[in-house]
């Protein structure tokens, strides 16, 4: 049956092809040091689940001293403007295909295959449906992007190596902050948390406590750098046993936007290096908070939106108790 441990194999493709390419530049001062980390993400990704806990972490605290070390990759060699421009008038609008074929095949693969049986047989974990429709229509879309662009086999690992060096370690963050935010929920971070937030806030009605989920996970998310990380926290914390359990909120809704709220966070902090701070590197922009400074007024509305909606449409009844 397909779950998440095949589906980590088939994302382990991306780093162990930049690890390879980067380990066959010869020119390259840093390759093997580039390579080991790339390499070492691949293993994660890949062999993770068939690792022990202690091994796991050892090679992410390789992976830490290697970027700690310095991977300083060459400057992504800039494209062919001529041709580029070239193959943008040729292709046009069919431009679009691919980038609309991985939202098309996973809305179809989830609509289609929902309990995860094909022809009756059961393939598929039900629990990972979509995740397996947007890793099919990942390949699709690159299957896609080959036939459009005629581009040479060796094309996708070039370009993903050329995406890389321009972003590099920043590029793993979400990933790492969303296990520590799994060590932390372990930890009872999330009651801890929770407990703070009640000596402080009485939360005895259904908008306060959707004030204090919603305001919390984007909070916590700028100090963690990543929703994912603030979710299992916040939830465990305020959403299920308050927001859920306490007011009867919809699990669905109180889940779904408690995420966005996070999301909100990220658009205004540092700490989300990959999503602000590494676009205001590579645009070379004077002002390295300068994503942020653009970002945080409508990061403000969407949090106030959420909080509403939530308040509104999560109740019985949609009404504020």
């Amino acid at each position: 049956m397909i779950g998440l441990d095949a589906l980590g194999i088939v994302a382990a493709t991306l780093p162990a092809a930049v690890a390879l390419h980067q380990a066959r530049d010869h020119g390259e001062t840093t390759r093997w040091r580039n390579a080991g980390f790339w390499g070492l993400f691949a293993i994660l990704l890949g062999a993770g689940p068939w690792l022990t806990d202690l091994t796991n972490g050892c090679l992410v605290l390789v992976m830490v001293g290697l970027a700690t070390w310095g991977l300083r990759p060459s400057p992504p060699a800039p494209g062919d403007a001529a041709d580029e421009a070239g193959q943008a008038a040729r292709l046009g609008n069919w431009l679009f295909v691919p980038a609309l074929a991985i939202p098309l095949v996973t809305l179809a693969g989830t609509l289609l295959v929902g309990e995860g049986r094909v022809a009756g047989v059961a393939v598929i974990d039900p629990k990972q449906v979509t995740l397996v429709a947007l890793t099919i229509g990942a390949l699709v879309a690159l299957l896609l992007a080959m036939r459009l662009t005629r581009a040479p086999r060796s094309a996708p690992a070039a370009e993903a190596r050329r995406l890389v060096d321009a972003i590099g370690w920043a590029m793993v963050l979400p990933q790492m902050l969303a296990a520590l935010g799994g060590v932390f929920a372990l930890a009872g971070v999330g009651k801890v948390v929770a407990d703070g937030v009640v000596d402080v806030v009485a939360l005895d009605t259904p908008l306060l406590a959707t004030i204090a989920y919603c305001v919390g996970m984007a909070l916590f998310t700028m100090v963690m750098g990543n929703a994912f990380a603030a979710f299992p926290i916040m939830t465990a914390g305020i959403g299920l046993p308050i927001v859920i359990r306490q007011f009867g909120g919809d699990p669905a809704i109180v889940a779904a936007l408690g995420m966005l709220s996070g999301f909100c966070g990220t658009l205004m902090t540092p700490m989300a290096a990959n999503f602000n701070m590494v676009p205001a590197a590579i645009l070379e922009l004077r002002d390295r908070f300068g994503v942020i400074r653009v970002q945080w007024p409508t990061a403000i509305l969407l949090l106030a939106f959420n909080i509403a909606v939530l308040a509104l449409c999560a109740f019985p009844g949609g009404m504020v108790r």
